[in-house]
């Protein structure tokens, strides 16, 4: 009986082996505060993301994905655990991430996985035993920098590694594919801080943009008539940020004080100039060089009354725009890092590649820079994704996902039998052109950080043709309660809400109801 046990036991060890084998290596590239309109798989006039388009190319682009809360961390929890804030427990930036409660990172080991993320976690605490390895930016609250980052490495020990941010990052996520146990699959979470303000570009691509003007939309100058006062009075506006560590526009070199107040390894430098602390003296010598002539360009036309009123709106946007521009292109040279490291190591045939970032972001949309409402380029989320011989090269793929559908996928990817409470769904039946009837017709959203940036709690449902949103619970603002109803069909860009339009009143109710659905399926009190 012992032999026979002994004889199925290793029976079980090799099928579970040769299976392991057998089953892709994913690589899941994650960014923040990526707008889709500088994405050229989403915005064909844009050429300047060759290799996320090569990503796109190859396999699928998911036309409709969306965040269900448009932060980074509730985001961030979402993709682990395939819930909603409300069951993951992190429904703003800053709160408590359980790190005991049920992730996919953990379940698909049973799968034979080797599992490793690398870059921006920014949740609270760091990373405990969600991966078998981690290396985690530390410093500006969990952001990390763009030069000269500092990381928590899996030891827990702290050190500061040389160079740009995003080229470490996909460094380090090469070196630990390049070593990892080639008898089985991995997940690499290759996770970039970037394109997140203060967009800080590497030096070798400041040259770009430099000598055109970039598209300005044409809702740069809303006045937010037609919608609910919340938005009107938000803290987000393009126009207002701070010129010295936003827009890049500070003394000559030599003409100002350094912070020096930064402390341990992690060095949290604070003031108007703490991102030129950040750099060595040779990177910052080279950022001077090209800053220097526009900033002193910058003041003569100031001085000279040419910069005053929309035209100087207009020029942030242009500085702004460009470093963010020069940012997204240093992510899609390390995308091509990324995909030539699969294509020379012979992996490539064998691993699932997704480009995917924590939610979209206005880029001077409604004369807004960041994310948070429900309006389109917030809410929405790149998802492009290749997998060799499994999905067709081209595919646009319609149907509605959210960023609770990761981790469903990923354990289906493995074989594994998805939680019930999981309330996300596998997307592999659409990557697979499988017929999908009781697919979402609709998808919900929930937005808890009242008072940050001047907003209330945001909770909405869309549909394919109407967005419904609430406004809701305003810490200081007396609004009350608020609604917006948009047609997008007729208004892409939702610059009129029809909420009290009586002929939308059939359309307001029946969304009304779509919302009540959501919040019984999703389980929100």
């Amino acid at each position: 009986m012992k032999k026979l046990i002994l004889l199925l036991t290793i029976s079980s060890a090799i099928c579970i082996f040769l299976n392991a084998k057998s089953k892709p290596n994913i690589l899941f590239i994650f960014s923040d505060d990526h707008g889709l309109r500088t994405i050229g798989a989403y915005n064909p006039q844009f050429k300047g993301t060759p290799n996320i388009d090569r990503i796109a190319d190859s396999g699928a682009v998911f036309t409709r994905s969306y965040c269900e809360n448009s932060i980074c961390q509730p985001s961030r929890a979402a993709v682990l655990t395939g819930k909603v804030s409300a069951h993951h427990g992190v429904v703003k930036n800053g709160a408590h991430w359980d790190n005991k409660q049920q992730i996919f990172t953990r379940l698909i080991k049973k799968a034979g996985y080797q599992t490793a993320m690398i870059g921006k976690w920014h949740m609270h605490p760091l990373p405990s035993d969600e991966f078998d390895y981690h290396k985690t930016l530390t410093a500006n609250a969990g952001q990390g920098r763009y030069y000269n980052p500092a990381f928590v490495e899996h030891d827990g020990s702290i050190k500061i590694e040389e160079g740009y941010s995003t080229d470490v990052i996909a460094s380090e996520s090469i070196e630990w594919m390049k070593n990892a146990d080639k008898e089985k699959p991995f997940m690499m979470m290759c996770q970039f801080k970037a394109p997140h303000t203060n967009v800080m570009p590497p030096i070798r691509n400041l040259h770009m943009y430099k000598d055109e003007d970039v598209f300005m939309p044409e809702t740069y100058f809303d006045n937010y008539q037609g919608r609910n006062p919340y938005v009107a009075k938000s803290w987000m506006k393009m126009h207002g940020m701070k010129s010295s560590n936003v827009v890049k526009i500070s003394p000559p070199i030599g003409e100002y004080q350094l912070p020096t107040n930064a402390k341990g390894p992690e060095r949290n430098f604070k003031g108007d100039f703490k991102y030129l602390a950040e750099m060595n003296p040779e990177q910052r010598k080279k950022w001077h060089e090209h800053y220097d002539p526009e900033n002193e360009d910058y003041r003569a036309r100031v001085a000279s009354g040419e910069l005053t009123g929309n035209n100087l709106f207009k020029y942030r946007y242009q500085r702004y725009m460009k470093d963010y521009l020069r940012v997204v292109s240093a992510i899609d040279q390390n995308v091509g890092r990324l995909l030539d490291f699969l294509d020379a190591s012979g992996l490539a045939e064998n691993t699932i590649v997704i480009y995917s970032s924590d939610q979209g972001f206005f880029l001077g949309e409604h004369g807004w820079s960041d994310k948070r409402l429900m309006y389109e380029e917030s809410f929405q989320m790149p998802f492009v994704i290749k997998w060799p011989n499994q999905i067709k090269p081209g595919s646009r793929i319609n149907h509605m996902i959210q960023n609770i559908d990761y981790a469903p996928t990923f354990l289906d990817i493995a074989g594994l039998k998805i939680p019930s409470d999981m309330q996300g769904r596998s997307l592999l039946p659409l990557l697979r052109n499988e017929p999908v009837e009781d697919w979402r017709d609709s998808v919900y959203y929930h937005y808890y950080h009242n008072g940050a940036y001047n907003l209330p709690k945001i909770e909405g449902a869309r549909t394919d043709r109407y967005k419904l949103i609430r406004y809701y619970d305003h810490k200081t603002l007396n609004y009350g309660e608020q609604w917006e109803l948009f047609d997008l069909k007729k208004d892409p860009q939702e610059m009129s809400s029809v909420f009290d339009d009586p002929e939308y009143s059939i359309v307001r109710n029946k969304m009304e109801k779509e919302l009540i659905a959501l919040r019984t399926q999703y389980g929100i009190q």
